[in-house]
């Protein structure tokens, strides 16, 4: 099998690019039809997917039998500032990748956004719930799901939320800094989710890729949904950082683009087909600062 992995250089390519090379995550191996697979990870430098004739090309020459995109524009304020731009990485780019997956028969696995839904709910929304995004970067991504849906008959699109992982900038990376930095934390707490490992989300996928499924899914890490106030108590509290996390409100730290208030995500079909591998937010968080100072320790 020939994979392909855009936006590689990410925190969650970064991740599949991992677990793919080595058979297998802390989760478990990886399937058995994936383990001779022949890799290329790119990023925008190697391949930009909104270039119609240099995807057209890079299928023709490489010929890729599954496609994860992990490609994306993911700067919500920059979105709400720039959405023509957004459009283009986040729609015009899954388009593209969806037309050129099906002429050449390829599986693609496209990642997408708990920012589809408007963010009101009072229940975590299940793939079947109505979307309704009110932030440029809901609207494009949910763009792009359309086109991906539409043009390649087998794929998947999954929804994830609050994503952090060992490459780039995330959450969980900004309150260590923070906290070791001003020695006190103020986060809002009336902004509700699921803190989703990316080491997590790398394995759901690739088992999601192995199976025959297709359609949406949400792939979120599990446990009950809690406010970023309460993820950030979590963080500091496990580095073990004697460090006060203060609560504060949406309209108090307002910013250009609309945060939900309530946004997710219930892991309802894959449940209901191949099986929900993500661990409760709070092992997989835990998991990961172990890792995660232990690298800042070597470092």
């Amino acid at each position: 099998m020939n994979i392909l992995i855009t936006g590689s250089n990410g925190q969650l390519g970064t991740e599949l690019l991992h677990i793919l090379q080595e058979g297998s995550s802390e989760l478990g191996k990886i399937p058995a039809s994936l383990l001779t697979s022949t890799i290329d990870a790119v990023d925008i430098e190697d391949l930009d997917i909104t270039d119609t004739d240099a995807v057209e090309a890079y299928f023709a020459n490489h010929k890729p039998t599954l496609v994860f995109n992990c490609a994306a524009m993911t700067n919500v304020d920059g979105c709400e500032g720039n959405e023509e731009t957004a459009y283009r990485i986040n729609a015009e780019g899954p388009r593209i990748l969806a037309k050129s997956s099906q002429q050449h028969g390829a599986k693609l696995i496209h990642v997408s956004t708990d920012y589809v839904f408007a963010g009101d709910g009072i229940v975590p929304y299940k793939e079947s719930d109505p979307t309704n995004p009110n932030t440029a970067y809901g609207r494009t991504k949910l763009a792009g799901e359309r086109f991906v849906l539409d043009l390649c008959k087998d794929s998947c699109v999954c929804r994830t939320a609050w994503l952090y992982g060992y490459v780039g900038n995330n959450f969980v990376k900004t309150m260590l800094r923070l906290a070791r930095e001003k020695g006190a934390l103020t986060v809002v707490s009336d902004q509700v989710g699921n803190p989703t490992s990316a080491v997590d989300l790398a394995y759901q996928l690739v088992l999601l890729a192995a199976s025959p499924e297709t359609g949406v899914f949400h792939c979120t890490c599990n446990g009950k949904e809690v406010s970023w106030h309460t993820f950030a108590k979590r963080i500091v509290d496990k580095a073990g950082l004697d460090v006060p996390v203060n609560a504060c409100t949406t309209e108090q730290f307002p910013r250009p683009a609309r945060r939900p208030a309530f946004s997710a995500l219930d892991n309802a079909r894959l449940r209901e087909t191949i099986g929900d591998s993500m661990r409760d937010w709070t092992e997989a968080l835990d998991s990961f600062l172990v890792h995660y100072l232990e690298q800042e320790g070597r470092s």
